[in-house]
């Protein structure tokens, strides 16, 4: 029964990719283009395919009954482990303190310094009808020079009448 059941689905694998498939209805694997370089590998991958098992199976009995016959390989214990008490350690040395051979160093105080004062700047520049004055400090207001005109001289006295 199984032999006739195997000759039957070799049959149908053989035939079945001798008949024409939906591939070569359309006109072959490459949109119609029968090169050589594909296309009409696939019969001839099957027909190899079972050729090649078909000798896996002729050949199966000899190389079967040849080869030893394989075993799990014994297990072997290892020896079980005795340890010893842990070992002993001593307490480090104390070392002596390292001799001095100078008094520390003594470090003077950093000097306090003053916040910078105003350098001498030209804050003024004076005409005869005005002058110029500068304000701010350039850090916290910005510079600014201001025009500031000198008042009127004063009318020139009355003439002395006759």
């Amino acid at each position: 029964m199984k032999k006739t059941i195997v000759l039957l689905a070799v049959l149908l694998v053989l035939f079945g990719t001798m008949l024409p498939s939906l591939a070569w209805a359309r006109g072959g694997w490459h949109g119609g283009h029968h090169g050589g370089h594909g296309g009409w590998w696939l019969p001839g991958a099957i027909i190899g395919g079972l050729v090649l098992g078909a000798v896996a199976v002729v050949t199966a009995p000899i190389w079967a009954l040849s080869a030893p016959p394989v075993y799990a390989p014994p297990v072997v214990y290892a020896p079980r482990v005795v340890y010893g008490p842990p070992p002993v350690y001593s307490a480090p040395p104390a070392y002596p303190p390292p001799p001095t051979y100078a008094p520390p160093p003594t470090y003077q105080r950093a000097p306090i310094y003053a916040p910078p004062q105003a350098s001498a700047i030209q804050r003024e520049v004076v005409y005869s009808n005005g002058r110029y004055v500068l304000y701010g400090d350039g850090v916290r207001q910005p510079w600014q020079w201001v025009w500031v005109p000198s008042a009127s001289p004063p009318p020139p006295p009355p003439l002395p009448q006759q």
